[in-house]
């Protein structure tokens, strides 16, 4: 199973709004790290639970709210 799926959609979104990775980990309301944002925005395979805490945390920070398939280019 492919594990790499390339830069996200979820890492130009981050840079339009020059957030941070600890940005995102301070909004979360949930056990968020800064390695699981990290993988999230280089494309590395998450669960679909980590997709959600990364949803959130980003929605959060931004006030903004986006789907899953909005940020992440598979599912």
């Amino acid at each position: 199973m492919e594990r790499d799926f390339g830069p996200q959609p979820i890492d130009g979104k981050m840079n339009k709004h020059n957030l941070t990775n600890h940005d995102l980990v301070s909004a979360s309301t949930e056990q968020l790290t800064h390695k699981v944002v990290g993988k999230a925005r280089r494309g590395k395979w998450l669960t679909m639970n980590a997709r959600h805490k990364v949803t959130a945390a980003y929605n959060a920070a931004t006030g903004e709210n986006l789907a899953i398939q909005d940020l992440f280019n598979y599912y």
